[in-house]
């Protein structure tokens, strides 16, 4: 073999060895980082709430919304949802949607707040923090913050890296928070939990005039992770610890993103489909949840029917898939007189928000 052709072969075998090498360790980096919080954490509570306690029989809003870390502008498109994009476009762009969030839920003049996608340092949303960003204009209220996405540097897409990832949902009240905690809700354990990471909701306690509890629950449940058996166990979970609380006497709302066809047929509704071609938008489990007589979806909707979310393949436009995956739950000693999917158009998030009034039962 001549001298030349020996040196290329060498030069092409280093090099071929040093990729793998750098997979490797780029794949031990992943397994070695990749942690679970724990179960029932105690959750710091910030802010100075105006209201020491809520009233029986008081009208109270409430407003729930996913505001996708800040990126999904109108021609934003998500590369695990079919698209091209892995980041907001700018760290300005990040800013003037979680702007454009705030300045919707003032308007509304909530009593409660639950946020989900908010993230506080992650590459793909350029690093703002936007659980400061939000809280810092709510000075009124209490808030409480849990991690429900952290994960190692993602190298992909390959030129433009989703990177690394702390997110979370975020939960506000004008009244005071006895105690909040965090808890984990079952994942996948294969693959697909490195992309699905740490699902969980928060518990928060607001005192009651007559010495009952107002337990606000806010959600997030699994999109990419969730096999049917762990949105079952996730459900089972969450409806497991709202009926008990429910059999203690407390109230409950439980509000968020589900994940799931909340109407159980919006994809009809409002696509006019027999089905979806989105695997994630499976129908709420209603057979479940009758298993669990104190709790009920909130779906007495006032006006037309309006989506909380856009399937992210292609740019939003009128006509593109929609459905409703965000709403609210309730125990039955809540009355609820007023729940609605607010149009925004999606300008500013992939989800649209939705409010609901509600008052406690005496």
């Amino acid at each position: 073999m001549k001298k030349p052709l020996k040196i290329t072969l060498l030069s092409l075998l280093s090099l071929l060895l040093a990729l793998v090498l750098v997979v490797l360790s780029y794949v031990a980096y992943v397994l070695l980082d990749y942690s679970r919080i724990e179960d029932n954490l105690s959750l710091e509570i910030e802010g100075t709430p105006s209201l020491e306690e809520v009233r029986t029989q008081t009208k109270y809003t409430v407003l729930s919304q996913n505001v996708g870390f800040g990126a999904y502008t109108q021609d934003f498109t998500f590369f695990m949802d079919g698209g091209k994009e892995s980041r907001a476009e700018s760290k300005e762009s990040v800013v003037s949607c979680i702007s454009s969030a705030k300045e919707l839920f003032r308007s509304f003049e909530p009593d409660f707040l639950f946020i989900q996608e908010v993230d506080t340092d992650s590459t793909r949303s350029h690093h703002v923090d936007q659980r400061e960003l939000i809280a810092k204009d709510f000075p009124e209220y209490a808030s409480v913050f849990a991690v429900n996405y952290h994960s190692a540097y993602l190298f992909y897409p390959i030129f433009e890296p989703h990177g690394a990832s702390n997110s979370g949902i975020l939960t506000l009240s004008k009244a005071k928070l006895l105690s909040a905690n965090r808890r984990s809700l079952p994942i996948s354990t294969g693959f697909s939990k490195f992309l699905d990471l740490d699902r969980c909701y928060s518990v928060s306690r607001v005192p009651v005039e007559n010495g009952k509890e107002l337990v606000l629950f806010n959600v997030h449940l699994s999109a990419y992770g969730g096999s049917e058996e762990i949105r079952t166990a996730q459900m089972t979970m969450l409806f497991s610890e709202l009926q008990a609380e429910y059999e203690k006497g407390n109230y409950c709302v439980c509000g968020g993103d589900f994940n799931h066809d909340f109407t159980g047929n919006s994809t009809q509704l409002l696509n006019g489909l027999e089905g979806t071609d989105f695997g994630w938008a499976q129908p709420f489990p209603e057979e479940l949840l009758s298993s669990y007589p104190g709790i009920q979806r909130a779906m007495d909707y006032t006006g037309e029917l309006v989506p909380t979310c856009r399937n992210c393949d292609i740019p939003y436009k009128k006509g593109n898939f929609t459905l409703i995956v965000d709403g609210f739950l309730v125990s039955d000693n809540v009355s609820v007189s007023l729940v609605k999917n607010v149009q925004t158009d999606f300008v500013y998030s992939d989800h649209n928000p939705v409010v609901m009034e509600f008052s406690l039962k005496g």
